[in-house]
């Protein structure tokens, strides 16, 4: 059973935190910047009146879904980097904060991973006006903010719930299913680019309060942005609840965790890699991943010089 109290048991304070943890906090960050910086550069490209691939694709629809494709490849590819295996890859405080509810992230951990994510997308924002910020503010880019569409700000915040809460769930049940674990980053990617074509036309597909505000900072545009702060948190804490109603185990905060980067959560991670041994006998010395069995790294620990010698 998961402990959602465990999150409280957290005595280091906010600079013991800040001093053990930074590494990830900064990874949050870069995540989300670079995100950004995609959303950014490929509304220009798909969007702006002046790019030449509005003469090969007229078709809005099109379009979108090529941004869509671009947007949750980006998402997968920050997933697997090495950046989202060491910080978990949330760059979402939605998603930070759905974790600590279940008891997953500690208190002055969840707290940095939030400011570091809105950090990181100001700064993503930022980056691209400083190299294309004409481009970025016209108003067919507008840049790259996620706004509520021609039915208003209702059916916005409805899709914004409905979208967020089958993410998490989705991510609450493929993350700690054996053997279709590691592909957690695949199925959350997948309907990145799935929501930009279908919804993003009702709400402009955030699910990210950080995201959100990036965009809405730089370029001073407020609109209906309670929706992206509300609509999103309530439905992950609402998916939460479900998986947990349906007494589903939590084991980590992470979206990939077959890897050899330290875990800063309070982590289960061996737990489930041992039901995918006792689930799937290996052959010889390999596992079914096509790796020799090696033993995982608990939360806090510091990987061996043979361990790091092997990361992925």
């Amino acid at each position: 059973m998961n402990d959602p109290t465990e999150h409280s048991q957290d005595g280091r304070g906010p600079f013991g935190a800040l001093r053990e943890h930074w590494p990830e906090y900064l990874c949050e960050a870069a995540e989300l910047g670079l995100f950004m910086i995609s959303a950014g550069l490929f509304t220009i490209l798909l969007h702006h009146p002046g790019s030449p691939v509005l003469n090969f694709i007229p078709s809005e629809f099109v379009r979108r879904m090529l941004t869509g494709i671009a947007m949750g490849s980006t998402a997968i590819m920050l997933v697997f980097s090495p950046l989202g295996k060491r910080s978990g890859a949330h760059f979402n405080p939605a998603v930070t904060l759905t974790f600590w509810r279940l008891g997953k992230v500690k208190n002055w951990d969840a707290m940095f991973y939030i400011i570091a994510q809105f950090i990181g997308a100001i700064a993503g924002v930022f980056a691209v006006t400083l190299f294309v910020r004409e481009p970025l503010s016209h108003p067919t880019v507008n840049y790259a903010a996620t706004l509520p569409g021609m039915q208003g700000v209702i059916v916005a915040f409805i899709a914004e719930f409905v979208i967020a809460f089958v993410l998490m769930s989705v991510v609450l049940r493929v993350s700690n299913t054996p053997h279709i674990a590691r592909y957690t980053g695949l199925f959350a990617g997948a309907l990145v680019a799935t929501y930009i074509t279908l919804e993003s036309p009702l709400s402009g597909m955030s699910m990210n309060p950080a995201r959100t505000f990036g965009s809405a900072f730089v370029g001073h545009i407020w609109v209906g942005l309670w929706i992206y702060f509300t609509a999103p948190v309530l439905a992950m804490q609402f998916a939460a609840a479900v998986y947990l109603r349906g007494k589903g185990t939590v084991y980590c905060a992470k979206y990939h965790h077959y890897n050899r980067h330290r875990c800063i959560f309070n982590c289960r991670f061996p737990e489930l890699l041992e039901r995918e041994r006792a689930t799937k006998p290996v052959t010889g010395s390999v596992d079914a991943c096509g790796m020799k069995p090696q033993k995982s790294i608990l939360p806090g620990s510091t990987p061996t010089a043979t361990t790091t010698a092997s990361a992925q």
